[in-house]
């Protein structure tokens, strides 16, 4: 498994936001890895299994999801690993105008 998986939730119809492109970048924008959410909102194979401690940030193409009058037409989450062998999950609870995130398990 890798060591960042994410899981988007669209929390208006209640249901997982599966087609949702994903970038995985290195807090200066370098490209890491990149993925798509599949039927369950969800991306497991999203890098690699060990990263160097550091800042990340996974970013959300929510615009084709959301559809021409999205207000977030992309998000972005910056984070930092400091044990680069554990597992991190970071979900996103999306609605129109609104969404938040949070460290899963």
């Amino acid at each position: 498994m890798s060591l960042v998986t994410t899981h988007v939730l669209d929390t208006a119809k209640g249901k997982p936001a599966a087609g949702i492109a994903v970038r995985f970048e290195h807090h200066d924008g370098t490209a890491i890895a990149h993925g798509v959410t599949d039927d369950d909102g969800r991306i497991r194979d999203l890098g690699p299994e060990t990263l160097a401690p550091g800042g990340y940030r996974l970013v959300f193409d929510t615009a084709d999801y959301l559809g021409p009058q999205a207000f977030f037409p992309d998000i972005t989450i910056t984070f930092r690993i400091t044990d680069g062998t554990a597992h991190h999950h970071v979900p996103v609870l999306l609605s129109p105008f609104a969404y938040s995130t949070y460290r899963g398990s």
